[in-house]
């Protein structure tokens, strides 16, 4: 049985001192690779450097909304020669959150539309954030004609879930559908082959570790926690959510 850990943040300070060990238990777990998620132009190279150096590490680069009135002003020429490497597989974090609001709403809104369509122009699939935004995230994703992609940590109603999955992207669930009973008629509701898993680590730990730090061993939980809910086995949950990844995150079939 084999996970991926599709979005996770392993290249923040959180981890530095025993990188080496996450990295192996999540292999003693059976999460066989991660995409660790950039969310600037530095995160973004930070992920690239442990992509080099990790065989199970992929990378994603963009501007996160929190950061998003800080983006210089060629962002994105330089996000796209960062696409130019093999273990890059996509655009993300992108999106937008009126929850905090750290960048003008307007701001994160330019920003966000700019890397739809640059994903869409380079072929890449988006990694969307979406916090208090379900309107403005689906008008933008509908407007840009981006069908690849995936609204990451999940957190809204069955309805917008629906909605995303029409506009062509996926959804990823993390371990709040262990602690958020509203999200579990989401995950009742939405086919198994949309969805995807993930640990945003070192955020979101799934029940039993609630209170600690999160890392990407524990997507583990997430799959179980889905298979409770399908009353289906966690192989089928591992293996469709596996090929899921491997289907829209093309690159990571070539390492």
């Amino acid at each position: 049985m084999t996970l991926i850990d599709t979005h996770a943040h392993i290249s923040y300070d959180d981890y530095a001192d025993r990188i080496d060990e996450v990295i192996q238990a999540a292999e003693d777990n059976g999460v066989e690779k991660i995409i660790s998620i950039g969310v600037d132009l530095p995160s973004s190279e930070e992920c690239l450097k442990l992509a080099e150096k990790y065989p199970s590490v992929f990378a994603t680069c963009g501007i996160h909304p929190h950061e998003a009135g800080k983006a210089p002003e060629r962002y994105l020429y330089e996000l796209e020669e960062f696409t130019h490497h093999t273990k890059v597989v996509a655009i993300g974090e992108i999106g937008l959150d009126y929850h905090y609001d750290f960048s003008d709403r307007k701001v994160q809104r330019r920003v966000f539309h700019e890397q739809l369509e640059m994903a869409k122009s380079l072929e890449f699939p988006a990694v969307v954030h979406c916090r208090e935004s379900d309107e403005d995230i689906l008008e933008g994703i509908q407007n840009s004609g981006n069908k690849k992609g995936v609204v990451h940590c999940f957190a809204s109603s069955v309805d917008f879930a629906q909605n995303v999955l029409e506009s062509g992207f996926h959804i990823s669930f993390t371990g709040m559908i262990t602690f958020v009973k509203e999200l579990e008629q989401v995950v009742r509701d939405i086919p198994l082959e949309r969805m995807m898993v993930e640990t945003d680590s070192p955020y979101l730990s799934p029940k039993p570790f609630r209170g600690k730090q999160n890392e990407p061993k524990n997507v583990l939980h997430v799959a179980k926690k889905i298979a409770e809910l399908k009353e289906i086995s966690l192989e089928e949950v591992a293996d469709s959510t596996t090929e899921t990844a491997l289907n829209l995150f093309k690159k990571l079939n070539a390492n």
